[in-house]
């Protein structure tokens, strides 16, 4: 009797055990491998919520989740409802379980090298701004990133398309700008830059810069055509003057603390579904780009065609002040552009 009972319950445990495997076979997905552990990044943007890359956001999440089978669950924050990104920031190095969409500007308070993606005139589109992120010399600064100051870059070929001034006065060039208060974001490669091509920089929150225009505490931004309509400010003002000075290289990045907690395998479709997600996301930038310009010349703005040549050259003497043009010189030979 104690040998057919103990034949039994081998033949129960058999079956159990089948079973679960047939739930759950052997590295056939992520969740088996972490059991039941789940975690939850909240994902920060300045961005409202009509802004496409913010749709690149919900498909990454989307991705992420379903590669992950619910282990990892991202909350999408549009408008600044976590904070700014400077405090954002500084969350993710404490080890908060957030994201936030940044720049290289900003990520060049920590490795100043960086910064240069975020330089006027560095790429002409959004191709060459790929290939300068996947340099060595690149990789090596998001590395010291992480490394040096607790700051992981998940993707920085997340892309918002080419900035312009937006004034109230036509601006064709760089003396034309002279006496203007242009909002630009608070780091010194944006305020350099500003500054360089002839107007006076003064640093705010993106979400300020619609009352600071009516209220004439400012004279106009600099901006890209998605923040620009998304913030209505063809209500406060009249000229896009088409620079194009930056591309809007941007990258999402969490802290080193957060990130290393979770698994490899997580990590790993953490990292590729934010590539992935900001590759389609850039063409769907560029292709409502040019219907969000048509919109805004129909509410009243009207393009002004600079002499881009003359920006370009008076960009020049930022590169300077920043020390930043030996650097895109050895960009340039990695890249094989002269």
């Amino acid at each position: 009797m104690k040998k057919m009972l103990l034949s039994g319950f081998a033949v129960v445990l058999a079956f159990s055990i089948a079973g679960c495997n047939k739930t759950n076979p052997a590295g056939s997905g992520t969740r088996a491998a972490t059991e039941t552990k789940t975690f939850t990044l909240k994902m920060s943007t300045q961005l409202n919520e009509t802004s496409p890359i913010v749709e690149g956001f919900k498909e990454w999440a989307k991705n992420v989740e379903a590669k992950t089978q619910g282990g990892i669950t991202i909350q999408v924050y549009p408008s600044a409802q976590l904070g700014s990104d400077e405090d954002v920031i500084e969350q993710a190095i404490q080890g908060v379980n957030v994201a936030v969409l940044t720049d290289g500007g900003r990520m060049g308070n920590y490795v100043k090298e960086i910064g240069i993606i975020g330089m006027p005139y560095i790429a002409d589109n959004y191709d060459e701004l790929v290939q300068i992120t996947q340099t060595k010399t690149f990789t090596e600064w998001e590395d010291r990133l992480a490394s040096e100051n607790g700051i992981r870059v998940l993707a920085f070929n997340w892309y918002d398309g080419p900035r312009h001034f937006l004034t109230n006065i036509p601006v064709t060039t760089p003396a034309d700008l002279k006496g203007q208060r242009i909002r630009t974001p608070g780091a010194p490669v944006w305020a350099k830059s500003v500054e360089a091509m002839g107007a006076t920089p003064i640093a705010m929150g993106w979400n300020d810069s619609y009352n600071a225009i009516q209220s004439k505490s400012i004279d106009g931004a600099e901006a890209q055509h998605t923040a620009t309509f998304g913030a209505r400010l063809y209500e406060v003002v009249k000229y896009i003057d088409k620079t194009a000075h930056f591309q809007l290289a941007n990258g999402i990045i969490v802290g080193e603390k957060w990130f290393s907690k979770l698994p490899a395998e997580y990590q790993e479709i953490l990292v590729a579904e934010c590539r992935a997600a900001a590759s389609e996301n850039a063409r769907l930038v560029e292709r409502v780009a040019d219907d969000y310009e048509n919109q805004m010349i129909d509410k009243g703005m009207v393009v002004v065609v600079p002499d881009r040549e003359a920006f370009k050259a008076a960009a020049e003497t930022a590169y300077t002040t920043l020390d930043f043009a030996s650097l895109r010189d050895q960009l340039y030979a990695e890249l094989g552009k002269k």
